[in-house]
């Protein structure tokens, strides 16, 4: 019976961890013009609802675009990217698709950081740092 006592009690252990795990997300971003300002609303009103979720911004694609110092509609986003970056929210960009569409690191705003593939990094964030999946 010490066994089962001694199960029980690991078990609740357990569960009291994984309860104070803090909650991780990855928002998908591939589509600036129909994701990104959406998008960016949902993660303020997440972090508002939850303010201490580790929120990561995973962009590919045309989902860059809404990063980059000439985006048209900077005036709407920029002020919420800045935001969500002093709530501790990175925004990770797919050097891929920087290859692919001829594009420099400079292009981009000061809180964009930069990973080799986003698809590889959304993959890495889920399956092996257990990061929620969203797409806006």
């Amino acid at each position: 019976m010490a066994g089962a006592g001694a199960q029980v009690a690991t078990a609740a252990t357990e569960a009291t961890a994984v309860v104070a795990q803090k909650a991780k997300v990855v928002y998908h971003i591939n589509d600036a013009a129909s994701q990104a300002l959406s998008g960016l609303r949902s993660m303020r009103n997440h972090l508002d609802t939850a303010p201490d979720t580790d929120i990561r911004v995973v962009v590919h694609a045309d989902g860059v675009e809404f990063l980059m110092t000439d985006y048209p509609a900077a005036d709407a986003v920029g002020p919420l990217v800045s935001a969500l970056t002093s709530r501790g929210v990175s925004f990770e960009v797919c050097e891929i698709t920087l290859k692919n569409k001829s594009l420099s690191k400079d292009q981009f705003l000061l809180e964009a950081d930069f990973v080799p593939s986003g698809v590889v990094r959304i993959t890495e964030l889920q399956n092996q740092q257990g990061f929620a999946y969203l797409k806006p």
